[in-house]
């Protein structure tokens, strides 16, 4: 029945198809006469084909196939397979060994009875028809396909493709196939295997692809092909009929071996990452800029996506975090509570560079760190398309921006007064006035502070302004560095003879270390002459005064002449400024005693609780004042015994106090007993300290109510030693000439000066005619010790110049040079014409310049002569400048001993009449022998002496006199006239 359904199948097959006929012809094998054994020609396609029929004819009529048949006659499709599967490897085969083995495997299934009917194996009987020689070969191929055919022939091939996608751009195409052998060539769609092409030969098993959507779409679907040229597998074989004939078999050729498989995925919905990286635009803000931020925006995953053409909007969040003291520490999170100076928003629609609004303002000095951030929770129905949040990282510091620091500084002088070569400090207070300051590295920034302390113009107190006075003369520059807010003492400046001295503090951002200066807001400045930043160094007064005679009788008046210098010239004139206290206009001069002893006045004098004689009063300012001479004023001893006059002023805000000392020689006067006489005595006064060069003295005061004729001083000096070795006088280096003492009186030796430092001590002796010693002072006694101190390191220069001229006759300054003179150093002397209360000297006022005065050392050099044509007041500075011209030294414009006032010329006075009541001075009215004849002597030794360093060069002040005493100016021209004769 099989038989007559394959016939009917195969009929059918020829009457649908219609093949053209072919004879069939022998192919490759063997033909030695035994019948042939091998492959046959179909002549059909070109294809060799093999006998399935042993005991048919040959097929060499017309031959027609191939038809694909899938059972012949009772084979199973297991032996169809492997039929299929032996034809298709090794039946197009050129070689007779081989082709012969296939025709004897196919014999061997497609007719076996036959094949096996020879009472012997088919396989050796059918060999036979080779040649000997090539048996063995056949029949070892033989056994190779059998073997082969029973493990690798299939009757169903089968190919399946599956897709696994473990993301939106990741998966795996699992190829399975039957046999698990089979390999073809398989094409992706919207995808890549991992060498990056979408069309690859595979195996079985799972393979790596990667999606590749189009760019900007917001989904896809991946597919996969496969085709597998499965020649020689299933159960199927091609037939050739020959009618009459033997049938031939060949393995299924063409594309109906083939296998192909396809596959594609579910729809992929895609989303993509978009990620932000930052550049601040300028690492340094100013304080009142904007703070802007350059944006780098990329994608992580995925692409931007496209919603109908145009690109999802996605909106980025900027916090600006800060102000911070220093660069905050990189971490994921900003720290809890860290503050905030603002936020900003960025509108993104895809990869790129972007920049934020600059809309939050630099508030004050600090560290400002951006942390941008997406939120996709915050976009609605797009949200999908984010794959998810982004947050930066807090504290980089390519995100962070500067906002430099102020730094400015409250200062306050240490000294609000002082004295002149005081250590003048300042306190200073330093901060930053816009916020924090900063920090580096966990230390704050330093910086360095520049205070300038200045010698105000003039004697008044400065008037605080933004602008430094041009005429402020700087004392020194000091630097302070600040490494952080805190309080802080300024290197000292020596302070200046007299006057005002302000301090002006600043920051230059050129003076701080490269590293520093950007931190830095800009440079800064406090005002010139604020009140507390303000030191009066007080100027020092000079009060010199002689008694007008030695001896007073009881009841009878003794008399002073006080010259004072050294108040400003508008002492007295000042009223305070709320800060600064007026000036006190008032100098005392007390009258002490009766003291037993001149030994009780000393130094240590305790004045609080010394008897007082008399009490006057003058006003503080300088000028010659005459004491005594009124009955207002008069000074009347009653009781005997010794008495000084002491001057005080109790100092104000410009002016130290002062004092003279009780134990000064020339403000004593002496009571005698009365029928006594009083033993000659010598008591002198060296002066007390002097530089090196710089000349110096000593005064004796002798007293006696008898001094013999012909009696003289001697003055001798010895030293300079030093101090620890003590009192010293054995060989004097200074002799005064053999000086005449005719009665009581001030006697002086004339200077010396020494040539190194130490202590001189002074030793005065007086002699008899005879040359016997009548008195003589004691090595290192109290007041006849003058130290002699190195020159000054630094330059220093001290001024007097003439105070009062009549219009016509000439002025002049003097200036004492002292400290180390630098080689060609040179001295100017200036003068001002002042016209106004405030000290001004600039060009609109100089009236004189003096020529340059070389200058070779310490000592005292003189100004040119000048005649000023014009009454008034005139203000002399004077200018030390090095030989390059840099000024040295310049002094201040208003200071005291540096004023000269030209007065107009007085009218010719009447003759001087008797002295008046003077002549009543003393009991008796004898005072003329002790009163004129003591100061005329005093006149031919030298005239009043004024005691103190360098009190030779004081000069008589015009001053306040009252109009009671225009009497005394007789008394004057008197004794003038009789100095003169």
């Amino acid at each position: 029945m099989s038989v007559l359904l394959a016939l009917f199948l195969l009929a059918g097959s020829l009457a649908l198809n219609a093949p053209a006929a072919h004879a069939g012809s022998l192919g490759v094998g063997y033909d030695i006469g035994m019948g042939f054994l091998g492959a046959y020609n179909t002549d059909v396609d070109g294809r060799q084909a093999y006998c399935a029929d042993l005991d048919a004819d040959s097929p060499f009529a017309q031959t027609s196939g191939p038809e694909t048949i899938t059972s012949l006659d009772s084979l199973s499709r297991q032996q169809l397979a492997e039929l299929n599967y032996v034809l298709d490897r090794w039946g197009q085969s050129g070689d007779a060994n081989v082709t012969s083995a296939v025709a004897l495997y196919v014999w061997s299934v497609t007719s076996a009875g036959t094949y096996n009917s020879h009472g012997m194996s088919g396989d050796t009987y059918y060999v036979g028809r080779a040649p000997a020689s090539e048996r063995g070969t056949i029949l070892a191929n033989l056994s190779t396909m059998r073997q082969q055919a029973a493990v690798n022939a299939v009757t169903d091939p089968s190919l399946s493709l599956a897709l696994d996608m473990t993301d939106q751009y990741n998966g795996t195409l699992t190829v399975a196939a039957h046999p698990d052998s089979l390999t073809g060539s398989a094409s992706l769609t919207n995808a890549v295997f991992a060498d990056g092409a979408s069309t690859r030969n595979l195996a079985v098993g799972a393979h790596p692809i990667t999606g590749t959507p189009a760019d900007g779409v917001p989904s896809y679907k991946i597919g996969a092909s496969m085709n597998i040229a499965a020649a020689g597998y299933g159960a199927a074989l091609d037939l050739y009929t020959t009618p009459g004939a033997q049938r031939l078999v060949a393995a299924v050729a063409g594309s109906s071996t083939g296998l192909s498989a396809s596959v594609e995925s579910p729809v992929i919905d895609l989303d993509f990452q978009p990620e932000i990286s930052t550049q601040v635009a300028s690492r340094f803000v100013a304080e009142g800029d904007a703070f802007v931020d350059g944006l780098t925006v990329s994608v992580s995953k995925g692409t931007w996506i496209h919603l109908d053409g145009n690109p999802v909007e996605v909106t980025a969040t900027g916090t600006l975090y800060g102000p911070f003291d220093e660069q905050p520490t990189e971490s994921d999170t900003p720290p809890a509570g860290a503050p905030v100076a603002g936020a900003e928003t960025v509108t993104l629609t895809g990869a790129g560079s972007y920049s934020s609004p600059g809309t939050i303002i630099a508030p004050e000095s600090g560290f400002y760190t951006w942390v941008w951030s997406i939120d996709k929770a915050a976009h609605g129905e797009n949200a999908k398309y984010l794959t998810d949040s982004f947050t930066d990282r807090f504290g980089q510091v390519a995100e962070t921006s500067v906002v430099p620091f102020q730094p400015v500084t409250v200062s306050e002088a240490d000294q609000r007064l002082a004295v002149p070569s005081d250590a003048l400090r300042d306190t200073i207070t330093v901060s930053s006035s816009n916020g924090v300051w900063l920090k580096k590295d966990g230390a704050h920034i330093p910086v360095v502070f520049e205070g300038t302390a200045y010698q105000v113009p003039g004697t008044l107190p400065p008037a605080q302004n933004t602008a430094i006075d041009s005429n402020a003369v700087p004392l020194g520059t000091v630097t302070v560095t600040a490494d952080g807010p805190g309080v802080y003492t300024s290197p000292s400046v020596v302070a200046p003879s007299g006057g005002f001295v302000t301090w002006v503090w600043e920051v230059k951002k050129s003076s701080q270390p490269e590293w520093v200066r950007d931190y830095l807001a800009n440079d800064w400045a406090d005002d010139y002459g604020i009140n507390v930043e303000t030191t009066s160094v007080r100027w020092p007064i000079t009060v010199t005064s002689l008694m007008r005679e030695y001896n007073v009788h009881p009841d009878g008046r003794a008399f002073d002449v006080a010259t004072v210098s050294g108040f400003p010239a508008n002492h007295g004139d000042f009223t305070g400024d709320g800060y600064w206290s007026p000036d006190l206009d008032v100098l005392r001069h007390t009258v002490y005693g009766p003291f037993a002893t001149d030994t009780e006045l000393t130094d240590d004098l305790d004045l609080t609780t010394a008897p007082v004689l008399a009490e006057l009063t003058t006003p503080a300012r300088n000028g010659v004042y005459k004491l005594g001479y009124t009955d207002d004023d008069k000074i009347v001893p009653t009781e005997p015994g010794f008495y000084v006059l002491v001057t005080t002023f109790e100092g104000d805000d410009r002016v130290q106090p002062y004092q003279s000392s009780p134990a000064d020689v020339l403000e004593r006067f002496y009571v005698p007993p009365t029928g006594t006489e009083v033993p000659v005595s010598v008591i002198t006064q060296a002066t007390p300290e002097a530089a090196v060069g710089e000349p110096f003295s000593d005064t004796a005061l002798v007293q006696g109510t008898k001094i013999p004729d012909g009696a003289y001083l001697v003055f001798r000096a010895y030293g300079p030693h030093p101090a620890e070795v003590g009192a010293v006088c054995e060989s004097p280096f200074f002799v005064s000439d053999e000086i005449p003492v005719t009665q009581a009186g001030i006697y002086h030796s004339g200077t010396t000066i020494a040539a190194e430092p130490g202590n001189v001590y002074w030793v005065e002796t007086l002699y008899a005619t005879d040359g016997d010693v009548i008195a003589e002072g004691k090595c290192g006694a109290p007041g006849e010790t003058t130290v002699v101190t190195e020159q000054p390191e630094e330059l220093r220069v001290k001024t007097n110049a003439v105070p009062t001229v009549v219009l016509g006759e000439a002025a002049h300054d003097v200036a004492t040079v002292t400290g180390t003179v630098p080689e060609g150093a040179r001295l100017v002397f200036e003068a001002y014409r002042q016209h106004t209360d405030e000290a001004l000297c600039t060009a609109e006022e100089l009236v004189f310049t003096s020529a340059a005065i070389d200058l070779d050392g310490p000592g005292d050099y003189t100004s040119d002569e000048v005649i000023f044509d014009e009454v008034g007041t005139y203000y002399w500075v004077e200018t030390v400048i090095d030989e390059d011209g840099l000024i040295l030294h310049r002094g201040l414009c208003g200071a005291p001993d540096e004023t000269t006032i030209v007065t107009p010329v007085p009218e010719t006075p009447e003759e001087p009449g008797t002295p008046g009541e003077l002549a009543q001075t003393g009991a008796d009215g004898n005072w003329w022998p002790l009163g004129l004849a003591g100061g005329l002597i005093a006149a031919v030794t030298g005239g009043v002496l004024l005691f103190g360093r360098r009190l030779a060069i004081a000069r008589e002040r015009t001053g306040y006199v009252r109009e009671e005493d225009e009497a005394f100016e007789e008394f004057k021209a008197q004794f003038e006239g009789a100095k003169e004769d």
